[in-house]
């Protein structure tokens, strides 16, 4: 579930009193977090407790946390979306990424260690 809402996503905020889900709302839709948190306190005392408390909790399970560092571009964004969604893709896209360069290393040291590249660096060097 990704809300975005020009250029801004919807997150838990890290700077939050309790869970960050009326500092997000705030911070999503351009509202000042106060009257964000004195509506979730009058919806709550309107309607009872209860109810409130269970979407306010479950809203904080649904939502995201922000981002320690906010992405620097869309390949960033998309990491960070499909590791806070799902820790196992994202430790499978980690997984991949360093197979890859592994195997790029591993060419590179067998290339270097090869003994062509030592008779090539050496009639290079004039012998």
């Amino acid at each position: 579930m990704n809300f975005e809402r020009e250029g801004r996503t919807l997150y838990r905020s890290r700077h939050g009193k309790f869970l960050g889900v009326c500092s997000g709302l705030a911070e999503y839709f351009g509202f000042r977090v106060g009257l964000v948190r004195l509506a979730a306190v009058l919806l709550a005392l309107f309607t009872g407790f209860w109810p409130v408390i269970g979407l306010y909790i479950l809203a904080a399970l649904i939502m995201k946390p922000e981002p320690v560092v906010p992405p620097a571009d869309s390949g960033e964004r998309e990491f960070y979306e499909s590791w806070a969604s799902s820790r196992a893709s994202g430790l499978d896209r980690l997984k991949r990424k360093f197979e890859s360069l592994d195997r790029r290393i591993r060419r590179i040291e067998d290339t270097v260690t090869s003994r062509d590249f030592d008779w090539e660096r050496r009639f290079r060097a004039g012998g």
